[in-house]
């Protein structure tokens, strides 16, 4: 299909389109069937202007998480600091969790038994909590004065905490609409992760 029929279309609403095209074909035919040329034909739009927007048919699966974690290198930098290291690295994943509730709810952790895209989750959710880990490693390494590589106890707390949050986030989106926002979810996995490295951290 050539672009010529989208001429005109704000690049804002060829990025939605994908994305809710997208959503219905997951639901309709699963992950696994459905194509980035039929995501491509559902929207309107070609082939190549799908790819200005995703490089990967699952980077749809990650639209709103990704939109949410990108608030955290902001959320990072306005920590206090003269706060424990620990604590900033707390408040600022709550402020993150803070940016996700009822209202806003990633479908794609919500419906992927109906898309069968659990495995497909798993895989790619990897390099996503690396990105998150290596922010919190270099925030840690940058407040303690410590170089990044031989840091053993700053990036086993970055791991650690990084992989509580993504936990109470599953357990969060598992929960059905009684699951209230995700702050309080995430607080009680990374808390005591903080809490336990506190001694090493923070002295």
């Amino acid at each position: 299909m050539s672009d010529s029929r989208t001429v005109g279309r704000p690049r804002g609403s060829s990025r939605a389109m994908l994305e809710e095209a997208a959503a219905e074909l997951f639901l309709e035919q699963t992950y696994a069937k459905t194509t980035v040329g039929d995501i491509a034909r559902r929207a309107g739009v070609s082939r190549n202007t799908f790819f200005n927007y995703f490089t990967a048919k699952s980077d749809l699966l990650w639209v709103d998480v990704d939109a949410g974690l990108a608030a955290l290198p902001g959320a990072l930098a306005a920590c206090d600091r003269a706060a424990p290291v620990t604590e900033s690295v707390r408040q600022a994943l709550l402020r993150v969790a803070a940016g996700f509730g009822p209202g806003r709810v990633p479908w794609a952790l919500t419906q992927y038994e109906l898309m069968a895209t659990e495995s497909e989750l798993e895989a790619s959710a990897l390099a996503r909590i690396l990105v998150q880990v290596g922010l919190v490693h270099e925030f840690v390494g940058a407040r303690q004065g410590s170089p990044l590589e031989g840091d053993l106890a700053g990036r086993a707390f970055s791991t650690a905490v990084v992989g509580a949050a993504a936990a109470a986030a599953r357990e969060w989106a598992g929960a059905g609409v009684s699951r209230g926002v995700l702050t309080p979810y995430v607080d009680a996995a990374i808390a005591p992760v903080c809490a336990g490295f506190r001694p090493v951290l923070d002295a």
